[in-house]
């Protein structure tokens, strides 16, 4: 018999009464030793994790047993949301009848490390049973600090409905949200969050389709497979078949993630958006150094999509350079060559890339590494971010994109200029500002913005590919207070960035 659910739990209307309930959670999590985004955000992945897997599984459980099916939960009694979490759940109530104060030691000590060894391969564990154990890889017990407020959190997340796919898209966008404050006031997080209407601008122009095989190579929160799932999805609206859902689901999105923190809350993040299955790699990229690799098996060599935002300014050591053709300590650089290296023939990848890449011309290796860019790829387009793209997510770099594809030689290179775009904390960067990108791109069209450079323009310059808009206008607006100090801190991160790229060239 399919475990009966009960009662439907609280159903929202709008975004904005889902965020604001999930705030009210964050706010019982930041009172509970939980005081910052990395502290709270992780704590509620899993426990987000786990409730919707519970979810899953009962409406899968249910599915079966209505075609004469048996179905195998992942999780055994009492280790299932539905046993400790719910309200109801028999071994909640177990335990609350008993002493008071067992409940947070049940699940520190059985709870966590049950579902942590799942994945043990004398156990022959299922692929949904290895994504449990990853995305509590990093979790030794709860932070929450009293047994009231864990259960308090507990109940809120428990009446919220998931079952209704109608709201499985706004709960990832709330997700989505959490991880950004991740990235807020220069706090590390910040490297593992690309803005989501960058990602989403990259993904309209390299236009991904069911079939395709989708990676990014150092994918921290797991922002641009998630995007390009639900850009397929929502393209292909009703026409979507159950085939086409399976592959999508089960098939497509491949990445790595060197980051203990971030490794599992990737995995969480893709499942929220409604993949099955994330073949997610844990370890170092570049060196090839496994941390855990059993969900990446049975990927494919090649790739017929990379998407990607390398991290700026990293500093790789003489072992790791010793594993590339172009040796350097630039992490960026060394992740430009695994992009090509890694992308199929016909390939498409977009990848954003730091201003010192496109200029430097004086070391050999970022010369080299753009020489075999344009000699293997066709790099059909450039655009120039402007300043301040990345300052909500702790990042004050100039950056580009740059769009390309795999198998036959540049001839020459489409610019697109939106680095005259003030962008601050209180007025990023929106999907509105690519909107002349993208209707220019199929004809890559002339513009006040847009211009095309010869293969032997680049040459002559010795393979400098930073974009020189010769239509910009130059005007002297007047600013605001708060603007000039949004400016002075913005400016402030550009020199702490590009000091720390010159370090690594010393």
């Amino acid at each position: 018999m399919a475990y009966n659910k009960g009662t439907k739990g609280k159903t929202f209307a709008t975004q904005q009464g889902l965020n604001s309930y999930i705030k009210n959670v964050c706010d019982i999590m930041r009172r509970s030793n939980c005081a910052g985004a990395l502290q709270y955000v992780p704590e509620l992945s899993w426990i987000l994790f786990l409730k919707i897997l519970d979810d899953t599984e009962q409406r899968e459980a249910e599915e079966a047993e209505a075609v004469g099916d048996i179905f195998q939960d992942s999780i055994s009694e009492p280790y299932r949301w539905r046993d400790w979490a719910a309200p109801n759940g028999t071994h909640r109530l177990k335990l609350q009848m008993g002493q008071m104060g067992q409940f947070i030691p049940f699940i520190n000590d059985e709870v966590i490390p049950y579902l942590k060894q799942l994945k043990d391969p004398k156990k022959n564990p299922t692929p949904r049973q290895k994504i449990i154990s990853e995305v509590m890889s990093n979790i030794e017990r709860v932070r929450i600090d009293t047994e009231a407020n864990f259960l308090d959190i507990l109940d809120k997340v428990h009446e919220m409905d998931y079952i209704d796919p109608t709201h499985i898209f706004p709960i990832s966008q709330v997700y989505e949200g959490l991880l950004l404050k991740m990235g807020e006031k220069n706090n590390d997080g910040g490297q593992f969050f690309t803005p989501r209407e960058v990602v989403r601008a990259m993904i309209k122009a390299i236009d991904p389709q069911v079939g395709e095989k989708i990676y990014d190579p150092c994918c921290g929160t797991g922002g641009f497979l998630a995007q390009s799932y639900e850009y397929i999805r929502d393209s292909l609206k009703d026409q979507i078949t159950p085939e086409d859902l399976d592959t999508l689901k089960l098939k497509t999105f491949y990445g790595r993630e060197k980051e203990n923190l971030i490794y599992p809350i990737a995995l969480a993040n893709l499942v929220l958006h409604g993949i099955d299955r994330p073949h997610i790699w844990h370890g170092n990229t570049l060196n090839g150094e496994e941390t855990y690799g059993e969900l990446f098996k049975g990927a494919p060599e090649l790739f017929d999509i990379i998407l990607t935002n390398p991290p700026f300014g990293g500093k790789e050591h003489k072992t790791v350079q010793a594993q590339f053709a172009y040796k350097t300590s630039a992490t960026q650089v060394l992740f430009l060559q695994h992009v090509i290296n890694n992308l199929a023939n016909g390939g498409r990848c977009a990848i954003v890339l730091d201003e010192g890449v496109l200029f430097r011309t004086n070391e050999n290796a970022f010369v080299q590494t753009k020489r075999k860019l344009l000699n293997d790829c066709d790099l059909w387009c450039i655009v120039s971010l402007p300043p301040g793209t990345f300052i909500a997510a702790g990042g004050g770099v100039k950056a580009n994109i740059l769009f390309f594809t795999k198998g036959k030689p540049t001839e020459q290179i489409w610019y697109y200029d939106l680095s005259d775009i003030k962008v601050t904390k209180r007025k990023p960067l929106t999907i509105a500002d690519f909107n002349e990108f993208l209707n220019l791109l199929p004809s890559r069209g002339d513009s006040e913005r847009s211009w095309t450079v010869t293969r032997e323009e680049i040459e002559a310059k010795n393979f400098d590919l930073k974009a020189v808009n010769p239509n910009a206008k130059f005007e002297e607006d007047a600013e605001t207070p708060q603007e000039l100090l949004d400016f002075i801190e913005l400016k402030g991160q550009e020199v702490a960035a590009a000091l720390s790229i010159l370090r690594q060239w010393e």
